[in-house]
């Protein structure tokens, strides 16, 4: 204890915060060994306003601080120590989307977050154009989709950036972005560590044809590498992000990243062949590649890790929200019973129960857990659906199973895809809210996956410690370790984890399950088209 507060009050420690989807979370680390010291977080949830999904401006400074102001408690709690400096911190947040702003800084339209399916007409130009998906949630889809619908907001463009980019930006004054974050933003070269230039040119004379005098690089972030400077806490950042004033202006921050990114951290998963799944909100699975993918998959993105190698990325924008949806019915109704059950209590009855009674195929119970477009399924939009022959068996167990199987259902078909191409995967690691239930999350994902899947006992921490591993990289005493190196000499050289291996009953009854799922996409497509 001693010990901790002495690096605490050195400034010795590492912070990394997180904007997720419902939660924005701070951990504060040790460099020399990755321990979580202490940690904050803040809840928050996106809305749908005007057909689009957003978070306000207001509640992204406010979530910052609230988060960060409960990081100080908890470290004042434990240690009796005000959190003052640190070595250095990094922010992390979804992906993708879309921030326009003016030339004073000022907002241009509410932020369009990757949750958004709007740009579907700008997406296929441009994978036309390049040759090379552009997902529907890039940030350079969004911006050609705002071109080609004329919106007034263009003329007063003067930069653009994800979510992780903005807050670095509000606090070092840096407009620069991590490459895996960028990459999520638009096509980057792994060989120079920087957009695609030959995507760049052809980018740029759409901007002319389109009578628009800015390049790419003049609106959108420099690109940097893990490890790489990436500035100051200045003055005005400190305040922002305590307005307590206890904060210490100069601290190095270390470049912005995504989600998958700190994912990929957080698992160990940067080296080649390896990979990991984080389902949360959305699901996604990165795979490290051996090579780039041979053909054009439009439900494959390629993206990066922090450190600039190819990355084919499966994601699916629907996995535990009407999961959880379903789980929040049931505490209602035990709440009505007089039986009120704490979140772990009532996940592990739930879950356990559906994985040791339920049929393995569902028997015969389909749902799909579409709160927003699916673009793997061909989803523009979503609705929730619960639909069942008269003759299946409608238990509890089979009910929660298809809610857990269906928040794989998507991310299956992507990774299907993947095989076509001889895509090698020598270790598979699971994190984030599916798997906080021991072994029900994994033990599912291995028979949907047909692949082992490990859960590290770090596995809890996701994003935010990603993130804060990404700042003690860019602080490491050997400077000669690369990132990989880094996380498996240093950080993850004792972990311990379980494995969960898939077994023939399982992936048949998850295969027979994915064939409903698949033949009854159009019951889902009618219910969006006549469900208003």
């Amino acid at each position: 204890m001693t010990e901790i507060k002495k690096i605490i009050e050195d400034g010795k420690t590492v912070i990394g915060i997180e904007f997720g989807s419902t939660r924005i979370k701070a951990v504060m680390a040790d460099p020399q060994s990755g321990e979580v010291l202490a940690s904050g977080g803040h809840g928050w949830e996106n809305r749908l306003e005007n057909g689009l999904w957003t978070y306000h401006l207001d509640e992204i400074i406010s979530g910052l601080q609230n988060c960060y102001a409960d990081l100080k408690k908890d470290v004042l709690k434990k240690y009796g120590v005000t959190l003052k400096k640190a070595a250095a911190i990094g922010i992390s947040a979804m992906m993708h989307g879309y921030m326009a702003f003016d030339r004073d800084g000022n907002l241009l339209i509410p932020f369009r977050t990757w949750r958004n399916s709007n740009t579907k007409v700008a997406a296929e130009k441009l994978t036309s154009l390049f040759n090379f998906n552009i997902p529907e949630r890039w940030s350079v889809s969004h911006l050609y989709q705002c071109i080609l619908d004329h919106e007034e907001h263009l003329k007063r463009l003067d930069s653009v950036t994800t979510l992780a980019g903005f807050i670095h930006r509000k606090l070092t004054g840096k407009a620069v972005l991590g490459i895996g974050d960028a990459a999520g933003m638009f096509p980057v070269d792994s060989e120079s560590m920087d957009y695609r230039s030959d995507f760049e040119k052809k980018f740029n004379d759409l901007l002319a044809d389109s009578g628009f005098s800015f390049k790419l690089r003049d609106v959108f972030p420099k690109v940097l590498c893990a490890g790489e400077d990436a500035g100051t806490l200045t003055e005005e950042g400190a305040r922002l992000i305590d307005p307590q004033g206890d904060l210490i202006p100069g601290i190095p921050l270390c470049p912005p990243e995504g989600d998958a990114g700190t994912g990929m951290t957080a698992t160990n998963s940067v080296k080649v062949r390896t990979g990991n799944v984080s389902a949360g909100t959305s699901i996604f699975a990165m795979i490290v590649l051996e090579r780039a993918l041979k053909d054009l998959h439009r439900e494959i993105d390629n993206v990066t890790t922090p450190d600039g190698k190819q990355v084919a990325m499966v994601h699916a924008n629907n996995c535990t929200s009407d999961l959880n949806a379903w789980v929040g019915i049931f505490r209602e109704f035990a709440k009505l019973s007089g039986h009120e059950l704490d979140d772990n209590e009532l996940f592990s009855l739930l879950y356990n129960n559906a994985l040791k009674n339920a049929d393995a195929d569902c028997g015969g119970v389909l749902s799909y857990g579409y709160l927003s477009g699916e673009f793997i399924t061909g989803m523009d939009e979503g609705r929730p659906l619960l639909v069942r022959t008269p003759d299946a068996k409608f238990t509890l167990a089979n009910l929660m199973r298809s809610n857990l199987d269906t928040s794989l259902g998507a991310i299956r078909l992507g990774m299907d895809i993947l095989k076509t191409e001889d895509v090698k995967i020598d270790r598979l690691l699971g994190h984030g809210g599916l798997f906080k239930t021991k072994g029900v999350g994994q033990k599912i994902m291995a028979d949907a996956l047909n692949i082992p899947v490990w859960v590290m006992t770090t596995a809890g921490e996701g994003g935010p410690w990603g993130m804060a591993l990404l700042a003690a990289f860019m602080v490491r005493d050997d400077r000669s370790l690369t990132l990989p190196q880094f996380l498996d000499q240093v950080i993850f050289k004792d972990a311990d984890g379980s494995r969960e291996d898939p077994d023939p009953e399982g992936v048949d009854g998850f295969n027979r399950f994915m064939r409903r799922y698949t033949a009854c996409l159009r019951v889902e497509k009618a219910a969006c088209e006549t469900l208003k």
